[in-house]
């Protein structure tokens, strides 16, 4: 993930975290899956996408303390 787009997670809501997280998981579980079956060229994707995983998390908990602080 570039910076540019580390950035634009930070303007996204929650929802459209959520749904991100969403096909980053399901890209995670695709990859696994052809790992397994030693169909997948490029094994590096799967720490990546673990990675943006983790970064979206970590979004979406900074926003929800945030919001916690606004109340």
């Amino acid at each position: 993930m570039k910076t540019k787009e580390k950035k634009d997670l930070h303007t996204k809501s929650i929802a459209e975290l959520r749904t991100m997280l969403k096909n980053a998981k399901d890209a995670v579980f695709t990859a696994k899956l052809e790992k397994s079956q030693n169909k997948l060229k490029n094994t590096s994707s799967l720490s990546l996408k673990r990675k943006e995983i983790a970064q979206i998390l970590t979004i979406m908990k900074e926003k929800e303390i945030e919001n916690a602080k606004n109340i």
